[in-house]
């Protein structure tokens, strides 16, 4: 788009690749989060030292928070992004769950329409529900502050850790309680919106192979679902963005039960770590769309123009080690090949002697993969994950060729449960 570009990046990614490749780069502070990349005045402060126009938030830190983008209004800077207004209602998740209700969209039962303020109104509310219960962040997303209570001994002792992790993520300690939903597909639906009265849909992805609630694999198509099931969701996505004026890219999630009743479960109101997977079947730039919608442009599509073509599946190759329970790993790439071929897409930050700081989310790389179809799809994937190489920290590569070797996964029987059900005795040395 020949658009020039300012990176920021606290002192510990000095040496960081968007820090090389930006035009130009603004230390924003400390390694701490609340010292760099969720200090709003710095961040304001290097957009405007250098006479940038629009603030892309990309998908973490202050994505999804309503002050950054109020203070970036206020600075006539462009948030590339919905409304302060939706970002506020959306990320109130039980405001959010209302609103969707509202808009016919299908939500979980019991309904609960409020935080729970001590560990007897939790205990009471639990009662109520029935367990499993999840206990969830109010102001939640990424998977950060929930955990699972099934019994009352479980939900006294997950309330605090649950109400730390929100505080430390988010800002804020509320939690709320929601029945858990037994062995459920985890599947999202991509909108785009211009904020001119265009709407669509892009499909939906499957994100259901996770640890702890953490992404690892993401697909689309989303396999196992029935047409009349595909279509009944991508519709309750698009009434439910209309519903709260929808701008810009953003991602309806849903939990699909056995008995393929869906039930929404949250909107992200950014991009995604896994668009690509959506812009390999679909041939639609996210983050290009993203930034014309901000300059005010028509999509200048409808839905019937977009077609889907093929199937795209993306691995999150983090720093961890599956072998350890993904333990976070840190150090010094020793060594990164990267896999390149038809239908192969990498997105990293990496290169060799680059050291990965302990400070932050251990994404490393999106390796990402196109086929004719589903089977294709894994079989090139497989390919790229034996070819790939990083030396000198622990890796999920060897996870996901585990889950691709899989005969469940190659058949398309999965829930967020894949890894405790079937991966749980693996070794992945």
């Amino acid at each position: 788009m020949r658009i020039p570009t300012v990176a920021v990046y606290s002192t510990a990614d000095a040496d960081c690749l968007h820090v090389r490749l930006a035009d130009e780069a603004i230390c924003i502070g400390p390694p701490p989060n609340q010292e760099s990349y969720l200090n709003i005045p710095n961040i304001i402060t290097a957009a405007l030292i250098t006479r940038a126009q629009a603030v892309h938030p990309g998908y973490g830190n202050l994505s999804e928070n309503a002050a950054f983008a109020e203070n970036c209004e206020a600075c006539k800077l462009k948030f590339i992004g919905p409304p302060a207004s939706v970002i506020e209602r959306m990320g109130d998740k039980l405001a959010a769950k209302q609103a969707m209700k509202a808009a016919g969209v299908p939500v979980i039962p019991p309904e609960v329409d409020k935080p729970v303020t001590d560990d007897q109104e939790a205990v009471r509310t639990a009662a109520r529900l029935g367990y499993p219960v999840m206990i969830k962040a109010n102001a939640g997303g990424g998977g950060r502050g929930i955990r699972i209570a099934y019994h009352e001994e479980d939900l006294v002792a997950n309330l605090p850790v649950a109400r730390s992790e929100a505080e430390a993520a988010f800002g804020r300690p509320e939690v709320y309680l929601e029945k858990h939903v037994e062995e459920p597909r985890h599947v999202e639906v991509q909108v785009l919106a211009d904020g001119q009265g265009n709407l669509v849909h892009l499909g939906e992805r499957d994100c259901s192979i996770q640890h702890r609630h953490q992404k690892l694999l993401e697909e689309s198509p989303g396999p196992g679902l029935s047409p009349k099931l595909r279509a009944a969701i991508w519709q309750a996505a698009l009434r439910g963005a209309r519903a709260i004026g929808y701008v810009g890219a953003g991602t309806m999630e849903f939990l699909v039960d056995p008995q393929d009743r869906f039930y929404f479960l949250e909107m992200n109101t950014r991009i995604q770590v896994e668009h690509p997977v959506t812009e390999l079947v679909t041939g639609i730039d996210l983050v290009k769309e993203q930034i014309r919608i901000a300059a005010g442009e028509k999509l200048g599509y409808g839905q019937k123009a977009i077609t889907r073509r093929g199937h795209a599946l993306e691995c999150r190759i983090t720093a961890q080690d599956p072998a350890a329970d993904f333990k976070p790993s840190a150090g010094k790439v020793e060594s990164f090949r990267v896999p390149g071929g038809s239908g192969v897409r990498v997105d990293t930050h990496l290169y060799a002697g680059y050291t990965i700081p302990p400070f932050y989310d251990p994404l490393l790389a999106k390796l990402v993969v196109w086929g004719r179809d589903r089977r294709e799809a894994i079989a090139r994937m497989a390919r790229a994950l034996g070819e790939m190489e990083v030396t000198g920290v622990k890796t999920t590569i060897p996870f996901h060729q585990r889950v691709l070797a899989n005969s469940f996964f190659r058949k398309g029987d999965i829930t967020v449960n894949f890894i405790a059900r079937r991966l749980k005795n693996s070794d992945y040395r």
